[in-house]
């Protein structure tokens, strides 16, 4: 295996400034602006469409199309319902964790600008102790500070508005990274390094290369859909994360083995192509990049799905980065990893050769 590092200052730096920015499902253009410009001395051009999804091209003439694609939106919540005293309820915008809410500070995003908020939650003094009551969707609550609902409403907060966590990037022990957002906003960082390694090594691809930022993953897998139908791939391969494994509280007679630090996980489904995916575990072996396997039954619940499913059939793979604590504010990786799944996604590219159809039946 390679040891020379991928990650370097300005690519961190940017993987800092991606993460920071907030990029809610529906809101996600300020972050794809910010993708784009990092991007951009790397591809040839851009497309984007109505809902946000960006994609960097490089030889936008050729007829044999791959993407290489993440998702660029981040779980929120929204604001749906406003007390006479002042709280707000919440509906989900995606996977929001209900019970990593109470104390938790809260960005609501308003045309005034953001306005801060606190999820409340009762003392445990005052608690009933024989009947103590979870955080549920029904009874966690924001407090804006306001004495009554005109006052929430003079600051500009109404039903509708998008609230986000503010926490930020931080790197734990050296080779963690740790952030709300890293799903997956780190897939969108990864495959735009495997533009830059690709120019920066002089690299000349056969076929037409898609780097996509998929829109709106959380909700559906809906900006995967619309792209892949303007785009009409050949192959995707998909990169997202998936779990660790062997923090407490998860069944690995469920969950299977996977754990940050062993590499990037290879998924099974039906919705993988068999002969890509061997193609991409070939390439692992062949240039000693560890990896782990992944088994999913009947769907990936990733935009694998989205690509897999479209056009009549594409070929699909996926790439996952092994995370902990995966829809909360410390999603956690090992950067090891991060560069692993970029070079395997690099070097499958170098062996895809135009009009390889992976056929069954060739």
């Amino acid at each position: 295996m390679s040891t020379k590092k991928i990650l370097n200052k300005k690519s961190i730096d940017f993987l800092e400034k991606y993460l920071n920015n907030p990029s809610p499902t529906g809101y996600e253009w300020e972050g794809q602006k910010l993708w784009m410009g990092y991007l951009k001395p790397y591809v040839d051009t851009f497309i984007t469409d109505t809902y946000g999804t960006a994609v960097g091209v490089i030889n936008p003439d050729a007829k044999y199309k791959v993407v290489i694609e993440g998702h660029s939106d981040e779980i929120s919540w929204y604001v749906n319902y406003i007390t006479d005293n002042g709280l707000i309820y919440v509906i989900r915008n995606g996977g929001s964790d209900h019970q990593i809410a109470p104390s938790k500070w809260v960005d609501i995003h308003t045309k005034n600008g953001i306005v801060k908020g606190v999820f409340g939650w009762p003392a445990i003094h005052t608690r009933d102790k024989s009947k103590e009551e979870s955080p549920k969707l029904d009874n966690i609550f924001i407090d804006v500070g306001a004495k009554d609902k005109a006052e929430v409403e003079k600051m500009g907060v109404h039903v509708g508005c998008v609230i986000t966590y503010p926490d930020t990037f931080q790197i734990l022990n050296k080779d963690k990274f740790v952030c709300r957002a890293i799903d997956n906003r780190v897939g969108g960082f990864m495959i735009a390094e495997v533009a830059r390694l690709l120019k920066e090594n002089k690299k000349s691809l056969p076929f037409g290369l898609y780097i996509t930022n998929s829109v709106q993953e959380e909700i559906g897998l809906k900006g995967a859909e619309m792209i892949t139908d303007r785009i009409k791939p050949n192959i995707a391969i998909i990169t997202d994360v998936c779990h660790d494994t062997t923090t407490p509280m998860i069944e690995k007679k469920k969950e299977g083995h996977t754990e940050i630090g062993a590499g990037p996980v290879i998924s099974y489904a039906p919705a993988v192509q068999n002969k890509l995916r061997e193609r991409i575990i070939e390439t692992a072996e062949a240039k000693e990049i560890p990896f782990q396997r992944m088994a999913a039954s009947r769907f990936t619940g990733t935009d694998t799905d989205a690509f897999a499913y479209s056009n009549g059939g594409v070929a699909s793979a996926l790439i996952s980065l092994p995370l902990r604590y995966m829809h909360t504010t410390v999603e956690t990786v090992h950067s090891d990893d991060v560069e692993n799944v970029i070079r395997l996604i690099y070097e499958t590219l170098l062996t895809i050769k135009e009009g390889e159809t992976f056929s069954y039946f060739e």
